[in-house]
């Protein structure tokens, strides 16, 4: 089983800046990707960017590219999503999720909202 958990979320100005952060624990080795979704009220959680638990592989979405950088702490259990320039539109809940290598993401933690003011 791995425990995952979300900090960093919060309220920032249009164009500020956050960092996410997502702590793992439990059967860490069991990780092969990690994720950050968000996920609008009504609307499905959409994948905005993922990294290699091993480090180096790294996917961000078009819709966050040059905004939106995650990475993972050297040798630790923590990975970050370092969000820049936000939008209104980037006012949603977050959630970081794990999964192992050929597995979907059945490890989620329980979300952290981020809100962005013009």
């Amino acid at each position: 089983q791995v425990h995952l958990v979300e900090s960093g979320g919060g309220s920032v100005q249009s164009g500020g800046s956050l960092k996410l952060s997502c702590t793992a624990s439990g059967c860490t080795f069991d990780i092969y990707e990690v994720g950050w979704f968000r996920q609008a009220a009504g609307k499905e959680r959409v994948l905005v960017a993922a990294i290699a638990w091993s480090g180096g592989a790294t996917y961000t979405d078009d819709s966050v590219k040059g905004r939106f950088t995650i990475s993972r702490d050297d040798g630790g259990n923590t990975v970050a999503l370092q969000m820049s320039s936000l939008k209104a539109a980037d006012t949603i809940v977050y959630y970081c999720a794990a999964r192992g290598r050929a597995d979907p993401y059945d490890y989620w933690g329980k979300g952290t909202q981020v809100t962005v003011s013009s």
